[in-house]
Order: C-alpha cells, then structure tokens, then sequence
C-alpha cells in the first residue's frame, strides 16, 4: 500500500506537508482517563484563549478557510476538521471518547490546533491518494449508509474504490474507521503555513509518543511534500 498526493494538488498548493504516522500491532481496547485528561485540561485552555468571533481570524484556521474556497467549498458551511473542533469546544461542547487512537489524534489535533485524521488499514482497498475529485467518485460518510458523490474539483483522499475523506479533511467516510478493535492504522496530519516542517515534525513526534505510551506498537514517521509526494505503506 502506498500513499500519494497528486502532482495537480501541489500546482495548488506548493507549500503543503502530510505527517504521516503509520502505527502497527497497537492496543486499542479500553477507555483511558489519561487520554480524556489530556482533552480536558485542552478544552478548557482553549475556552481561555479563544472565542467563536475572532477564530476564523486565526492564522492556522484562515490558512484552511482559504483552501477551501480555493476549491469551491464555502468555509461557513464546510469547516477544516480543525476549526469544527475548536468550534465545538467554544460552543462548551466536551469531546466524547471514541477510542484511544481517535483520542489521540483529536487531543493532537486541539493542542496543535492542526488537522488531523486517519484510517484503519485492514479496511483500504488499495493505495491511498489525496487529489482533486473527477466528480464521479462515491461516499459514504462515517455513520452513514447513504452514499453521495464527490464535487468535481473538491480535495479529497480515495482508494482504489472510493472517497475516504471529502473536502480535505471535512468529513471521514465510515467504512476505514477506526474501533477498538483496530490494530494498524494510518494517520495524518496536515499542514499548510504558517505551520513549518519543523513544527511539523514536532506535532508527528508529539502524537508518535502518545501512541506509543498509551496503545504501544510499532511507529514510523514521514513528511510527504512536494520533493517527497508518496511512501510505502
């Protein structure tokens, strides 16, 4: 399995990195009070320091805002996985437990205020790759049944048989979501300035040594960019 950004994605946008963490043979069972620990001392950092009015002002949010409009997608109605989780957080929302591995990530995605994602690797069909939707491409969000299809032009990731993620980072699909019951999984982490490849790496390493305290396997990182645009899996 690989994973690849198309060469159209980077005419685009040719400043962004993908961390990728790729983890094998992890532990996913169970609730951890650590975890949600974690996710509270970060809500309640976030209500502190931020509020709904200015947030969209946020260099790291505005940075997805205007990726999204540059593809079509109006950012009041369709948010970065990003900015719906600051938004919930601000709205006095407390993030539920999912499972440790979603924890993780989430907690990552808040304390770096960064997007965030990933899928079950049992569950790709094929290789994974972020591009520009042809407009034919079928999806099934998470927790869904229904199927819908993805708007010519829109950033997505697909496999070999559908859309795993529309509009970027807006929606995951269900069929590679993650359980507890999940032993490989494949993460990643977006980045467009004013977020470095330093600060990059620091957040990969960060989320690279959550999981390995809290659900143990084996762990690799990468940056995917433009000189670097796919890896084996």
């Amino acid at each position: 399995m690989k994973l690849k950004i198309d060469t159209k994605i980077f005419e685009k946008f040719p400043e962004l990195k993908i961390g990728v963490v790729t983890a094998r043979s992890i532990g996913n069972l169970g609730h951890s009070d650590e975890i949600m620990q974690l996710i509270r001392e970060k809500e309640k950092e976030i209500r502190e320091n931020y509020d709904t009015e200015t947030l969209s002002k946020n260099p790291k949010v505005n940075a997805w805002r205007e990726a999204y409009s540059s593809f079509g997608a109006k950012p009041k109605k369709y948010k970065s996985s990003v900015e719906s989780l600051y938004r919930m957080v601000l709205k006095g929302l407390d993030l539920r437990h999912i499972n440790k591995i979603v924890d993780l990530y989430n907690y990552i995605s808040l304390k770096h205020m960064i997007p965030a994602g990933g899928d079950d690797m049992a569950k790709v069909d094929g290789d994974i790759i972020l591009k520009f939707a042809a407009g034919d491409e079928s999806f099934i969000a998470l927790n869904s049944t229904e199927s819908e299809t993805a708007k010519q032009g829109e950033v997505v990731y697909t496999d070999g048989k559908e859309v795993l993620c529309r509009r970027w980072n807006w929606r995951e699909c269900d069929k590679t979501k993650m359980t507890e019951e999940t032993k490989d999984v494949i993460l990643v982490i977006e980045a467009l300035p004013p977020v470095t490849r330093e600060e990059l790496a620091e957040v990969a390493e960060d989320l690279s040594r959550l999981i390995t305290k809290y659900c143990g396997g084996e762990i690799r990182t990468d940056i995917l960019d433009e000189a670097k645009k796919e890896i084996e899996i």
